[in-house]
């Protein structure tokens, strides 16, 4: 083998997968096309989930320090210029605020990470940067993946490489997160099934350096135009830099709609357009054989809600420590097999929260009249209706934690099935659980370390409120299998009240596969389901 695992794409996600599979000793080949990262605006925020996952792999502060300012706000206006009142001010802490807030509360409600915004084109790099200094690591760019081959033990791929020869490359995997076009998941035959090209909009990137500091009624980060055109402006991370996103017929138009929305005079360039449509997909099938796919490879959603590359970093959180266990041995095959299971349940639940936000928009949107700006009773009345209106529905895009941290897997086979009615799904709201498939809630501990910081990269036995059950058996039962388990004995009053149980058995992915007051009966069962055997 040339490596163990092949990664085609080196967005957001290929990169992610990189490092986590680097960090877990598995030797890996990162494949892009490109020569080199592009300055081009796409994704701009790390949600709460994506943001923890970080802070697992050691990265959480490097994003932050490169990201938007900490003081900053990250409100949301709905506007007609900004240089007029606003029509809806929606207020929403600095990441400084969240985590002033995060650090003052301990009854699991809120995340241990608040989001971040990041710039594809911040986030890439950095990530390049860390993946490139692990040694088991390999990251080519100019290197175009052309077609693969795969039997009962390996995948072959054939690549071009930027001088143009071509060369064959053998893992034991190859993993695809080449974009919503990709080659590798039409090479496979797999399908997207949902809604394409509901809407086109031009999106272009300005600079302009002072724009952020003179906007007159309010810092923010996103500025939504109450028009025709569904115009929105974006602050990108460095406060220099913004992209306006519009429904018009030339890129030309997009220099105008620019001029109208800032209503002021600026020095700017504008540095880029495109267009981009919106889609509400989800593939078929997330694997064939030894190939996998993950990230906009297998769900493409409307960026309301901020659901795309955080959905794919979840995807790469869930596959990589799957592949690790199963190439160190002690993963059975029901580890891989779960990858589809777990995570296209979660791209079909985030399409849907990504329609519900969408939908949202689109109802304060269609209470835009031409005499929105007009000094008259008439005028007044479409911008107080459209105000009512968005207050109730734009929130669906901006206060989505419930998809972002409420997110459960359900029917796996690698979580021990609990009898009993299971917590109801909710968008808008997160309550805190420790049902099977669910995420471990954030708790402080009594010396003002988090739980999470404390768990181990393999699984995790939790031992709460001085139980006395002997977890000899289960720490036996992992062991016969070579899988990593560390129990841990937790003290106080408080992780027992929070999470109902005095055991808790979580995955390297902090989700719980099984809780409970004493050891199931057949404790051995309980590790195989776990492991996937």
């Amino acid at each position: 083998m040339d490596t163990r695992v092949l990664i085609v794409g080196a967005g957001p996600v290929g990169l992610t997968l990189a490092i986590d599979l680097g960090r877990r000793g598995v030797r890996c080949i990162l494949l892009e096309q490109k020569p080199a990262p592009q300055f081009l605006p796409k994704m701009e925020r790390c949600n709460a989930r994506t943001m923890e996952i970080y802070r697992r792999m050691g990265i959480a502060k490097n994003i932050r320090d490169a990201g938007f300012p900490r003081e900053a706000p990250m409100d949301v206006f709905i506007i007609t210029s900004l240089i007029e009142p606003p029509l809806l001010h929606l207020p929403y802490p600095s990441v400084a605020q969240a985590q002033a807030e995060i650090a003052a509360c301990n009854d699991g409600t809120l995340p241990l990470e608040p989001y971040q915004l990041i710039s594809q084109y911040t986030l890439e790099p950095l990530l390049k940067s860390v993946a490139e200094r692990l040694s088991n690591v390999d990251v080519r760019y100019g290197c175009e993946f052309l077609s693969y081959e795969q039997d009962s033990g390996s995948v072959r791929a054939r690549v071009k490489n930027s001088d143009g020869s071509t060369i064959e490359l053998a893992a034991d995997y190859l993993v695809g997160c080449d974009g919503g076009s990709s080659t590798v998941r039409q090479q496979l035959g797999i399908k997207l099934q949902g809604e394409a090209n509901l809407m086109q909009f031009r999106q272009a990137l300005y600079r302009c350096d002072d724009l952020f500091e003179r906007i007159p009624i309010g810092k923010g980060r996103h500025y939504h135009v109450a028009d025709a055109h569904s115009t929105f402006l974006i602050v990108q991370d460095s406060t220099h830099h913004f992209t306006l996103h519009s429904v018009v017929d030339t890129d030309a138009d997009m220099q105008t709609m620019f001029e109208r929305t800032v209503a002021m005079p600026v020095t700017y360039e504008m540095l880029s357009v495109g267009r981009w449509r919106q889609n509400l997909l989800v593939a078929d099938n997330y694997s064939q054989g030894r190939l996998f796919l993950a990230g906009d490879a297998v769900h493409l959603v409307i960026p309301t809600g901020g659901l795309g590359m955080n959905s794919g970093v979840g995807d790469a959180a869930d596959l990589s420590w799957k592949l690790a266990a199963t190439l160190q041995g002690w993963g059975g095959p029901g580890l891989l097999a779960s990858y589809e299971i777990e995570r296209r349940q979660i791209g079909i639940r985030n399409v849907e929260a990504s329609r519900q936000a969408s939908r949202g928009r689109r109802a304060w949107r269609a209470a835009y009249r031409p005499n929105i700006r007009e000094t008259t009773p008439e005028g007044a009345k479409t911008r107080a209706n459209l105000a009512r209106i968005a207050d109730v529905e734009q929130r669906k895009s901006n206060e989505m934690i419930g998809a972002e941290l409420g997110y459960r897997y359900r029917s796996s086979p690698i979580l021990w099935p609990e009898p009993g009615e299971a917590p109801e799904d909710n968008f808008m709201k997160y309550v805190p659980t420790t049902w099977p498939g669910a995420r471990l809630p954030h708790l402080w501990l009594g010396d003002g370390t988090a739980l999470h910081d404390r768990t181990g990269e393999g699984y995790t036995l939790l031992r709460l409120a001085h139980t006395k059950a002997d977890t000899t058996p289960i720490e036996k039962a992992f062991a016969a299998w070579g899988a990593p388990l560390t129990a841990l004995n937790i003290e106080g009053e408080r992780p027992r009240e929070l999470y109902g149980y005095d055991l808790l058995l979580l995955r390297p992915d902090l989700h719980v596969v099984w809780r409970g007051n004493r050891l199931p009966d057949d404790p051995a069962r309980l590790a195989d389901i776990a492991t996937g055997h």
